[in-house]
């Protein structure tokens, strides 16, 4: 088992290794959406881009970048993720709407 801090929020949820980080911060109320990504988001296929969370601690915990990542992401930095593309592989901190 391993756990997503969001940091925001003030709230710790237990998940399994390998969960999808997007699908478990919705399955818990944690809105990761701006008002944009509220109306135009694409459902979780790394598509719009509307996810991005920084993780402030346990980035070694995710799986690693995609290359739906690495293109939407390039002028970012490397703590930002997309949440609907990281997997989860141990305990991490996360702040949504960065």
């Amino acid at each position: 088992m391993s756990s997503i801090k969001f940091v925001r929020e003030d709230q710790e949820v237990i998940v399994a290794e390998g969960a999808n980080l997007r699908l478990k911060a919705l399955e818990n109320n944690i809105d990761i959406y701006k008002l944009k990504g509220k109306l135009m988001n694409c459902g979780g296929y790394g598509q719009c881009g509307t996810c991005i969370i920084e993780v402030i601690a346990g980035l070694e915990n995710l799986s690693p970048r995609t290359d739906v990542e690495n293109r939407m992401l390039k002028k970012r930095p490397s703590t930002y993720r997309l949440a609907c593309q990281s997997l989860i592989n141990g305990p991490i901190s996360v702040k949504t709407k960065p």
